[in-house]
């Protein structure tokens, strides 16, 4: 019996770092695809779910099929073969395609232990390979549609959906709370609902970036932020809100760790965005802000999920 109990626990130790690899993963996959916004890849590979018709792409434009001017003719900024973006964007779907596999292996794992787990864990790892596939899916719509900039704000939103999925299996696991007792969730709920409506206002802000850089063929990054008007500014101002409702969570929590860490990402945030304003829009900043963003988000999300479970 005593041996029994060992491995069970060896087994769900096991599973649950198998789950917090896949939470790192999928922070991995978001960044990839910052990278390929900030440095316009999106269309290095101008079909899917080959690359210029291959499953390898080339590495130069002698290795093009004979028809590679159609697929060039798709592209907004690489109307000649460029190895840079093609490449970045086949990295990107690499990864997203080892996410599948990783999160495919993880369902059969979480099968395996049906027994032992509760049966929310099991739905939810069968969500996260529906999600997995929707979100390959909505790749592909995204590259047939030439980069739409709706598609690609759907495409985000569904990577962060794809975080909290397996960051719920481990508060489920482990059946404690992640934030304190010592006020209501009401504010943390608060502050979700804001970083909510922030991410909506950050996605026409992108929006406009996206036409702002075109319009100057992706250069003259000094101009950007001048020319983006209210949009960028009530973004701004909305950020203010959320960094006071942090330090305010932090200090009722009496310095709580995680909601000393939701605090800390607010203030990175925070630095990147005066980076934006004060550094002519820095390409590396791009990626960085996003990644922050979704992180910020699952965590406070996981957060509220992990009270409320306990209770």
């Amino acid at each position: 019996m005593q041996h029994e109990k060992f491995k069970i626990y060896s087994h769900m130790t096991s599973y649950k770092k198998y789950t917090w690899f896949i939470v790192i993963f999928v922070f991995l996959v978001v960044l990839a695809g910052g990278i390929v916004r900030t440095t316009q890849s999106g269309m290095g590979c101008p079909d899917w779910p080959k690359c210029f018709g291959m499953w390898i792409p080339p590495t130069k434009a002698e290795q093009l099929p004979p028809d590679f001017v159609n697929y060039l003719s798709k592209q907004d900024i690489d109307h000649t073969f460029n190895v840079y973006h093609t490449w970045i964007e086949y990295i990107n779907r690499l990864l997203g395609a080892i996410l599948g596999l990783l999160i495919l292996i993880h369902l059969a794992w979480t099968i395996r232990l049906r027994n032992v787990l509760d049966r929310s864990i099991i739905v939810t790892s069968i969500f996260m390979l529906i999600g997995v596939l929707f979100t390959a899916w909505l790749g592909k719509v995204v590259v047939d549609n030439n980069l739409a900039v709706m598609k690609v704000t759907l495409h985000m939103l569904s990577a962060l959906v794809l975080a909290i999925l397996p960051l719920f299996i481990i508060v489920k696991l482990n059946r404690r709370q992640w934030l304190s007792n010592k006020y209501s969730l009401v504010m943390p709920i608060g502050l979700l609902i804001l970083c909510l409506v922030q991410l909506y206002l950050g996605t026409n802000v992108r929006e406009s970036v996206d036409e702002i850089s075109k319009s100057l063929n992706y250069g003259s990054r000094e101009q950007w932020i001048d020319r983006l008007g209210s949009v960028f500014d009530i973004h701004r101002t909305f950020s203010w809100t959320i960094l006071f409702l942090s330090i305010y969570l932090f200090y009722k929590s009496g310095y709580g760790i995680v909601e000393g860490i939701i605090l800390g990402l607010v203030l990175f945030l925070f630095v990147l965005g005066l980076l934006f304003v004060y550094a002519s829009f820095p390409a590396f900043v791009q990626p960085l802000h996003l990644l922050s963003s979704m992180m910020l988000i699952t965590l406070i999300a996981t957060a509220v999920l992990s009270n409320y479970q306990k209770e």
